[in-house]
């Protein structure tokens, strides 16, 4: 499926997806278009569809476009026509694991797949103390490439993102913006493409299972207080949720009226020790780690870190996998084998 391969620009603008994007409608190739648009503030652009070159003109592509758009996909495979959607890296092992799962149609699909160089995190620059922000420069994509001369500072943290805000100019380096997902990149490679554009550049520069390690270090009693603390922050927006692309039930269990589960923000400390916990089992062996729960979460929840915890134990267990490398192997929780392991003995086991 990597037919048509372009030779790579060096870095993708918003006018490059544009002018592409154009091209495929015009000349029916493609009958929509699913990008980002501009959101409510600089930092928070959103996924969108166009169906017209006029339309295009809303198209936005920066480093803060971070959204993963392969959960779009599924009712976009329902639609007439092909549609033309941009997947960065880690976005591909996700459409492929839908693939995998057949809730996202090959045909129905025409991907170009566009370099990256890291995505912002708004949250990550508040976090920083910039705040009421009114403009900024450096946030457009290529900012890290190879070969520019202003690509690395004295700390080795890249470009340096400039802010004009209400208390003045602020500044930051990119790499400390960045989503925690860009720290631990699975690697720039797209899985599966029609065609490429833009270079991307290795942001990796921490271990992806540290976190994990750290927690699982602590006693039982500092575990629980820790998530406890932090899922008490939850207010049950179901933003995790419909963001996830391996949750793509038609519709999903805690929408249940036959069940407490359906309500928000329980008394009973429901999203505290169960909502969370069971989505993770429900996404184990199936999550890609593409990190858009904790991304999307307005309460700052760090809940990758569950995903990242099963994904550590089924490497452990099964050897080690990765869900969406390819869009037809059998995960490790789909497929017996006389040698699995079996999780409640695997100390006698080793």
């Amino acid at each position: 499926m990597q037919e048509a391969m372009k030779e790579c620009n060096p870095s993708v603008s918003s006018q490059i997806l544009r002018e592409r994007a154009g091209q495929l409608l015009t000349d029916g190739t493609v009958a929509r278009v699913l990008a980002w648009k501009k959101g409510d503030l600089p930092h928070n652009p959103e996924p969108a569809f166009f169906d017209s070159a006029e339309a295009l003109r809303d198209l936005t592509y920066d480093a803060f476009c971070g959204a993963n758009l392969s959960k779009y996909m599924i009712e976009a495979s329902k639609l007439e026509g092909k549609t033309l959607v941009f997947l960065k890296p880690c976005d591909t092992y996700s459409f492929n694991q839908l693939l995998k799962e057949n809730r996202v149609d090959r045909e129905k699909a025409y991907i170009i797949g566009i370099g990256c160089t890291g995505k912002l995190s708004g949250e990550k620059i508040r976090s920083l103390g910039i705040k009421a922000i009114e403009t900024m420069e450096g946030a457009e994509e290529g900012m890290l490439c190879p070969g520019r001369e202003d690509t690395e500072t004295e700390d080795g943290r890249g470009a340096i993102l400039t802010f004009q805000t209400l208390y003045g100019q602020k500044t930051c380096a990119y790499g400390d913006a960045m989503l925690e997902r860009c720290h631990v990149c699975k690697g720039k490679e797209h899985k599966i493409y029609d065609e490429l554009l833009g270079q991307s550049h290795d942001t990796k520069d921490a271990e992806r299972f540290a976190e994990v390690e750290r927690i699982e270090a602590m006693s039982p009693a500092e575990r629980f207080a820790y998530f406890q603390s932090e899922l008490s922050k939850c207010i049950r927006c179901n933003a995790c949720r419909n963001v996830c692309p391996a949750c793509s039930c038609r519709k999903c269990v805690f929408d249940s009226n036959k069940f407490d589960s359906a309500q928000k923000a329980n008394a009973d400390s429901f999203e505290e020790k169960m909502f969370h916990i069971i989505r993770a089992f429900h996404v184990a062996g199936r999550c890609t780690d593409c990190g858009e729960c904790s991304r999307v979460c307005p309460q700052g929840i760090p809940l990758h870190l569950f995903n990242r915890k099963f994904i550590k134990d089924i490497d452990t267990l099964y050897g080690e996998y990765q869900a969406g490398d390819d869009a037809e192997s059998k995960g490790p929780l789909t497929s017996f084998t006389f040698d699995d392991a079996e999780p409640g003995i695997v100390a006698e086991r080793r």
